[in-house]
Formats: C-alpha cells, structure tokens, sequence
C-alpha cells in the first residue's frame, strides 16, 4: 500500500471552491442553488433560462392543487383545444382593436350571446346588446354602481335636489366587492343582516330600507356563503310598488357571479334576470360556471340608457377612436377567447348537460353528509336539486371536541382543501364548512371525497382532545402565520381589519367565503 497518496486532513478541511467549481451543467449543482435565489431586490446578473423556470416551479410547489381545492368557485379545467388557442394568443393586447380587429367583435359575440340567455329586451335577432367584458365580476360591479350613481346624480341635479348622501342596499352576505365598490365609489352601505336560519334577504325588509337616496338594490343570484338564490321577482314587485307610492326610480342589480351561467340551464323557470322589469344591470364571472381560467366577467344593461354618457370615454391612442368603459386598458385576450371557444363548444346543450351533472354530484354529496352518522353529525343549510348553487353548506349539529375548523385542517392533511367559516354578520358565531362542486369534480372523485371526509370525522372522534384542539387553532390561525421571508405579505387580513369602523370585518368580524 507503499503507493497511496492521500491528501492532508487539513488541507481538505479549508479547500475553497473555485468559480469554476459552480459552474455545472446540472440545476441543483450551480451556484445559485447553493446561494439561494433572489427574494427583495434583482440580482445584478442574469440566470440561465432553465434555472430560472426551475426555481420558480419550486417555489411553486408549496402551492395547493386546484383540482382538490373545493374552496373556489373559479374554473380549474379546460380542455386541450382551448388552452392551446389561448396560448397562441398570450401576446395580444385585447384592448389594440385597429391591430386585432377580430377581439373586439369576438367580445361583442360573447356580449350578445350572454346577454340573451339573461333575456336581454332585444327587439330583433341582429339588435346589440349592452355590455362589455371585465377582469371579473369586482370590476363588473364596480361599473355598475358606477353607473347607478351618475344616473341617479343626474336626475337629483335636473329635480334640484341634494346628492350628498347616494346608498346602496344589499345583504350582509355579499362579496367583499361590493364594499369596495361602495368605498371606492363613496356610496353609503344600508344592509339587510342574516339571522339564524334566513341567509338570504327578506325582500319586504330589504325594500323598506330604500329610500330616495338609493342608487341601487343589490339582489345575489348565489351568495358565497350557503349558495342560495335571493328571490328576484318578489324584490322587484315590493321595490315597484315602493317606487310608485314614494315618486322613486329606484332599479335592481343581480349579481349573478357565480349563478349566471348555472340557473339558465338548471332552473331556466326562475326569473331573476332581463325578464324581470326593474332589474337595469347584470354581472356574471366567465371564470367561475362560465368554464373560462381566471380572469373574466361580464357587465350588462338593460339599455344604453343606463349607460349616462359622461362616463363612456372615446380613445385614439391605438389608431383608431374606441368608445371604452372600464377600469382598466391594456388586457390580455386570452380570457375573452377562451369564452368564446367555451360558447362555441358547448352550446346551451353542452352547459346544461354539465349543469346538471354538477347538481347530481352536489346532491349526491350532500345525502352522503347528511347521513353521517345515523343523520345525527352535520346539518345542511344550503340547498340542493337545482334550488341553488352546486355546492354544499354544512355544520355540525350539536357541540363537539372538536369544531369545522378542525375538521377542515385534518381534510388539507389528505390534500383537500375545504373552508370551514363563519356566516355574515348577525350569525358570525355560526361555523359552516364549504364544498363547491366544480366540472372536474367527477361522482368518482367525490366519493373519494366522501371516504376521507368519514375518515376525517373517524380520528377526530378519537383523538385526544389536545389534538383536536389543536387542529381546530392551526386552521382558524393559518392565515396568520407569517413567512420567514416577508411577514408583512402574509399576515392574517382578517386580523388586520379588526379595529377598522367602515368595514364589515372590523364592525362584525365579518369572514368573506372564498370566491
């Protein structure tokens, strides 16, 4: 063994690394691997293009899988076809219509198509309608009070009378949208508040809050929280009459951002939309039960006349005047061209066909919870056989050691994600665990679903309570855990609104159902 050369201890000890020694062909043996990658500020040199995309997709991976998140409404699966147009148009400015021409007269198609099967009062097949395409349902809303105000500022001004003090009136239960939408817009909120067992509006309730400072009376064709439909027809005939006796000309928005493209193939009786005659304005989500990736909604009136023209702007930056009401300019197109294919595709047949599945799936859901346990576990409040959204509401009957919370926390460990939640104000103290029941929840997946919920509900029965309590902390409490890289970005909002007095959260503790 005379001729083994070994290398001193102490010299491998405090060998250095050269710079050659970082340059690897490999990802995970370059320098930047080592160093870590950059989080505050750009680093001063460029970073291969396969090392780029990998750090990024790892950073990625401590993301949920959208197909197992049964907290959102909005679409996680669209076919091959549609993802590939959308890809060849990623470069396109939508709102550049002298160089794309064919966006804006794919968007108008989207409007006329939507805004018939809303009953928009078109007198003739080749007739347009009034509308226009958002990032989603916030912007939609936003426009559309927007609008309501200057209309109803318009007619005090001509009557000489005061504009200090335009309202809103709505339900506790909306979208967190549309305090912003009041907020941004400076319109007073006058709710209507849920009780036990009533969370949707009482329209007589809701109609004697109005008065001739009301600009708008929201009705929600879905709410976020147990999904059901507000009653639309009643609201309008209590509001006509109101209107009638007190001199008003007070109108109806529906939003229908999630029940939009639901009630037409499921419950195309039910009137809430255009039919209706006070209902002036309509918002719908494309992403959500349109069957379109995020982001896009759509924005209707029952007329131009809705439209006050001070707020219309003609624009000749690109080449050619363009009449815009927005909130936004540049956009990509993609989303507006994914709505179109999705129209095209499936028609009103393929909708319903799928419509309809989703409420076989929700209802089928919704027995298997209701008989946990002999029927003694959980009490639905949602509705389900096409009476509202395809979702499922629940709560625990009775007490136990552990809560919804921890109920939700046990089923992310199984890689669902189920939101467990308190109701709108007046029944903050009621906890309610969610499931929206989307196109690529298949029956076979929700019986997956189904087992591990059982599974779920098995451990926690025997658990120590030290457990459950603790699961029941660890979900409430997520949302304030803070990242060792940047707590500011990651602190709970909820916590954050506690003290505010001009919102729902600070006044009530108000939860916003995931959207």
């Amino acid at each position: 063994m005379s001729g083994l050369q070994t290398v001193p201890a102490d010299s491998r000890v405090h060998d250095k690394p050269t710079e050659d020694h970082h340059v690897s062909s490999t990802i995970y043996g370059s320098r930047q691997a080592a160093q870590g990658i950059p989080r505050f500020e750009m680093a001063e040199d460029e970073m291969d293009p396969r090392l780029a995309q990998r750090f990024v997709k790892d950073e990625l991976l401590m993301n949920g899988n959208p197909a197992m998140n049964l907290a959102s409404f909005v679409t996680t699966f669209q076919e091959a076809e549609a993802e590939e147009l959308m890809k060849e148009n990623l470069s396109i400015n939508f709102i550049d219509v002298e160089e794309y021409p064919a966006m804006g007269e794919i968007e108008s198609r989207c409007v006329n198509m939507i805004a018939r099967l809303f009953n928009a009062p078109l007198h003739d097949e080749a007739a347009e309608a009034v509308g226009v395409s958002t990032i989603g349902s916030s912007e939609a809303i936003i426009l559309a009070v927007l609008a309501a105000k200057r209309r109803w500022k318009n007619k005090r001004l001509a009557e000489g009378k005061s504009v200090d003090k335009p309202n809103i009136v709505m339900s506790s239960a909306v979208q967190v949208c549309w305090e912003k939408a009041a907020r941004y817009l400076e319109v007073e909120e006058k709710y209507w508040y849920c009780r036990p067992g009533k969370y949707i509006i009482d329209p007589q309730e809701v109609v004697d809050l109005v008065d001739e400072n009301t600009v708008l009376v929201v009705g929600i064709l879905g709410t976020t929280y147990t999904g059901q439909y507000e009653d639309i027809e009643t609201l309008n005939e209590l509001l006509d009459k109101k209107n009638k006796e007190k001199g008003l000309n007070c109108t109806i928005h529906v939003d229908a951002a999630s029940g939009g493209f639901v009630v037409p193939f499921v419950n195309p009786s039910l009137k809430w939309d255009f039919r209706v005659p006070l209902v002036s304005s309509i918002n719908t989500s494309g992403h959500k039960y349109g069957l379109v990736y995020a982001g896009v909604g759509w924005a209707f009136w029952r007329s131009k006349e809705y439209l006050p023209e001070e707020i219309l702007f003609t624009v000749n930056y690109l080449g050619s005047p363009q009449v815009s009401f927005t909130l936004n300019f540049s956009k990509s197109a993609i989303q507006v061209v994914g709505q179109y294919y999705q129209l095209l595709r499936l028609g009103k047949a393929g909708y319903r066909a799928i419509m309809q599945n989703l409420v076989q799936i929700a209802d089928h859901l919704s027995d298997a919870v209701a008989n946990m346990e002999d029927g003694k576990l959980f009490e639905i409040i949602s509705e389900g056989h096409g009476q509202s959204l395809p979702l499922v509401a629940f709560k625990l009957q009775e007490e136990k050691p552990y809560d919804e919370f921890a109920i939700a926390s046990h089923m992310r460990q199984r890689g669902w994600i189920i939101p467990a939640y308190t109701l709108a104000p007046h029944t903050e103290k009621i906890k309610v665990l969610r499931v929206v029941v989307r196109e690529d929840l298949s029956r076979s997946r929700c019986d997956t679903l189904i087992r591990d919920l059982k599974a779920a509900i098995d451990y926690l029965e025997k658990a120590p309570a030290e457990v459950q309590k603790h699961l029941s902390n660890k979900s409430q409490a997520a949302g304030e855990t803070t990242s060792e890289h940047h707590a500011v970005a990651h602190r709970n909002r909820h916590a954050v609104h506690l003290h505010e007095k001009h919102s729902l959260g600070g006044k009530y503790g108000k939860t916003h159902a995931v959207c």
